[in-house]
């Protein structure tokens, strides 16, 4: 390797873990030469055996300090960590909803900072957001940008962070052998099954399910097997929009889907209202749960929840009609109401809904495990982009694959 210049400088940086098979020591050497540095591995423990971990220390070198801090925060994301660990740089927002020049940007992925020479998990991660440490405690949580408060301590630079990187499962399991790929070809029946035996396993486990999906459940016909799904106990919170639960409970009360008859191809008599109708009953009686408690809706997606005593969050859009009572319309008050079902989720499972699907996904940890089905393969592509391990994209349509889960999952 070529000597660098005299004005070069560098660091020592140490990863652990599964580094070699889940590739992330390639994908640290190939960020290295990217940002135009060098580096020499100055030692390195390969385990031996699937439950062992290895190590490497890399010594990084660049041009100049401002390229080595640069080329430290993009292998920080994949666990490379400075030897010479410091703690981290703190800076006071001087403006509510504004982070401090220089903040950290979160990613979804596991997260530590170094406070008062301790290592301090990020508490409530996920990306894009920022870190504020609370100084008595010395509590770290991720906190987005509306939720900054006047003098909060915010994580400046990357010094002092420490993130780990997903591994690959020691174990042969759907989202190791499907994970981010995108294809209209894949086995789907065996999937599906692997699937319910996931979510048997995360519920066995003490986790929650959470399940995100649009309108084209109810018009493909698929409603009856996602309530199934909640009625088994499979769904522990549900994030929809006004679509879904206008067409749900629109095809209690006239049997219709955006005025369509799901049992024949024909359109009903003035079906073009009965989502307005529907709203206006609803709206009427001041909510979901009051239609369902009078016996006004008596079956379907929405029904299952109430009875089931499950919560949803129906977060609203410009191009809603009505809306239902129950849909929050301040978007940024909607992110944070999904926001408290976040904690305790073991799978995400997000059906035929675009808008819902990504804004869930900017919400959740890496850790969650992630199942996004649509019809649409940019939809799927979009989701399994974020690179990780724990994603898996089917491009089907939500009647067969909600059919066939609900199917895997009866006893």
């Amino acid at each position: 390797m070529t000597s660098a210049p005299t004005t070069a400088t560098s660091e020592i940086v140490e990863v652990k873990g599964h580094i070699i098979d889940s590739l992330i020591l390639p994908k640290i050497l190939d960020q290295i030469i990217d940002a135009n540095g060098s580096f020499e591995i100055l030692d390195i423990t390969i385990g031996k055996r699937k439950s062992d971990a290895s190590r490497a220390r890399l010594k990084i070198t660049a041009a100049n300090p401002t390229r080595l801090r640069q080329i430290l925060r993009r292998i920080s994301a994949l666990g490379a960590t400075p030897v010479d660990a410091v703690d981290v740089t703190l800076r006071r927002a001087t403006k509510p909803g504004v982070f401090p020049e220089g903040f950290y940007s979160t990613t979804n992925l596991p997260t530590q900072i170094r406070y008062r020479a301790r290592w301090r998990a990020v508490e409530r991660i996920e990306m894009d957001c920022g870190i504020v440490v609370e100084p008595r405690s010395g509590r770290a949580v991720c906190t987005p940008m509306h939720r900054i408060r006047r003098g909060n301590l915010v994580v400046c630079g990357g010094a002092g962070v420490k993130v780990t990187p997903l591994e690959r499962s020691r174990q042969r399991e759907i989202f190791q052998f499907m994970s981010s790929t995108v294809s209209s070809e894949k086995p789907k029946g065996r999937i599906i099954a692997e699937l319910a035996e996931e979510m048997r396993r995360i519920k066995r486990d003490g986790r929650k399910i959470l399940v995100v999906a649009g309108p084209a459940v109810v018009h493909t016909g698929a409603a009856p097997y996602l309530a199934q799904i909640i009625k088994a106990g499979y769904v522990d919170v549900l994030f929809a929009g006004n679509g879904l639960a206008t067409h749900d409970l629109e095809l209690n009360l006239y049997g219709t889907s955006l005025g369509a008859k799901l049992d024949a191809s024909e359109r009903s008599e003035a079906g073009h209202d009965h989502h307005l109708r529907t709203i206006n009953a609803i709206r009427a009686v001041g909510g979901i749960r009051q239609a369902v408690r009078r016996g006004l809706v008596k079956h379907g997606i929405m029904h299952a929840c109430v009875k089931r005593n499950i919560p949803f969050v129906l977060c609203g859009s410009i191009r809603d009609d009505g809306p239902l009572p129950d849909v929050i319309t301040d978007v940024v008050a909607a992110q944070d109401a999904m926001r408290r079902h976040i904690p305790g989720l073991g799978l995400a499972l997000m059906v035929a809904s675009t808008l819902h699907t990504i804004a869930t996904g900017n919400i959740l940890p890496a850790t969650v495990k992630t199942v996004c089905v649509d019809i649409n393969p940019a939809v799927v592509t979009k989701v399994a982009d974020r690179g990780s391990f724990q994603i898996v994209g089917l491009v089907t349509d939500s009647e067969s694959f909600l059919r066939e889960l609900a199917r895997c999952l009866r006893p």
